[in-house]
């Protein structure tokens, strides 16, 4: 198993070519869920993910005939990026298989960089099989995402940059995918302050590493918006780390990580991915174990496709009570709708939408059901606006 000795290593050929990335408080996030919350940004990165940390120490420690040859990786994104940034960098072929499902975002980004890209696979797991076939066919060096000793030390340098930064540091939460980042910031963190808690964070529909480890029999989803860490089979050297250094695995759903991105986007003005957010979820969805700790939260990458984060922002907004949708009954009548209209300016919702529906309603011939998405400031403010209405002799219900 990789020691302390080999981060500390990679932290020196890291030097200069990536970011020792802010490890700060969050004030408001503190506050909101009682702990001293510290935040790791990783999306700074140029790459904009913590991957080229890992990407950067395998490749810095080729042979010259390895390099000669080239590499390929397997990546739904940021493993992509960070290789082959890293790969153009110093002069290497790179040629990067990413599934089918991979953000388009992320296909181009990794494309800039020079990469030769294939698109295979539904799964991480074909996707890594195709990739090993080119390798043996080609000759190419297979740099794993996660389950390699040079990765994971990369991986590794997060945490003691997070303790030297933050030392009273008492407690870790890191996403888990294939284990790479957590593997190596485990390590490093349990080698500085052993009695430190590190936590692992999976999401509901990939918790591989959760049953492998707490042998369960968690059914695996299809899709999940933190696509970054749906990996299909853990790793076995970072599962053996996983099982001796971190002392536990919990699970997030779709709509934690949701709030969590959003938070993040609004509080902190700072973009992350879903698997960036999945730290903060753990500690939205059961703040009561952290309450009262200094808590430091990796934020391990930014790079998410601009329509998934539209829909996630606009779905954020309904949950918050900033975006509603009423069905406002009404005579089907010249006026009615400027009535309304102006009962719910006076209300100070903004409108988004409307619509009249006359045909599909069981209203009588004479009347009509009017739908409005509003701009509201939270849920009291929808209440008071369904009860103007109510008041101006216009039934109305949130649907």
């Amino acid at each position: 198993m990789i020691q302390i000795a080999d981060i500390r290593a990679a932290a020196a050929r890291l030097q200069g070519q990536v970011l020792n990335t802010p490890c700060v408080e969050s004030r408001t996030l503190s506050s909101t869920l009682g702990a001293q919350v510290f935040l790791k940004f990783e999306n700074l990165q140029f790459t904009a993910s913590f991957k080229e940390r890992g990407a950067c120490n395998k490749l810095a420690q080729l042979t010259a005939d390895e390099r000669r040859r080239g590499v390929i990786a397997m990546s739904a994104g940021n493993h992509a990026q960070g290789v082959a940034y890293h790969a153009q960098r110093l002069g290497l072929r790179a040629v990067i298989v990413m599934p089918c499902f991979t953000p388009g975002v992320k296909v181009e980004r990794t494309r800039s960089f020079g990469a030769e890209i294939v698109l295979y696979g539904e799964t991480l797991d074909e996707a890594r099989t195709h990739a090993l076939q080119l390798a043996e066919a080609q000759q190419l060096v297979f740099v794993h995402p996660y389950d390699d000793e040079a990765i994971i030390a990369g991986q590794g340098t997060v945490g003691i940059e997070m303790l030297e930064a933050v030392p009273s540091l008492d407690t870790l939460v890191v996403a888990v995918g294939g284990g790479g980042l957590i593997s190596g910031i485990a390590v490093a963190a349990k080698a500085l302050k052993p009695d430190i808690e590190v936590i692992g964070v999976q999401t509901l529909r990939f918790p591989n590493m959760f049953n492998a480890v707490k042998h369960a029999s968690l059914p695996q989803g299809t899709s999940t918006i933190a696509e970054g860490i749906a990996v299909g089979t853990p790793g076995t050297l970072t599962r053996t780390i996983i099982e001796r250094c971190v002392d536990d695995l919990v699970l997030v759903d779709e709509g934690d990580i949701e709030q969590a991105l959003v938070m993040l986007l609004e509080i902190e003005k700072t973009l992350v991915e879903g698997a960036g957010a999945a730290p903060l979820a753990a500690m939205l969805k059961d703040p009561q174990r952290f309450r009262g700790r200094q808590v430091g939260l990796v934020l391990g990458g930014g790079n998410i496709d601009p329509m998934l984060l539209a829909a996630i922002i606009e779905r954020g907004m309904v949950r918050a009570g900033r975006l509603a949708r009423i069905r406002v009954s009404a005579r089907d009548v010249p006026g009615s709708l400027a009535r309304i209209t102006a009962v719910v300016s006076e209300a100070g919702a903004n409108i988004d939408e409307v619509h009249h529906q006359r045909a599909f309603t069981l209203l009588a011939a004479q009347n009509v059901e009017i739908e409005m998405v509003l701009q509201t400031r939270a849920r009291e403010h929808i209440q008071a606006v369904l009860d103007a209405l109510h008041r101006a002799g216009f039934p109305a219900v949130e649907q």
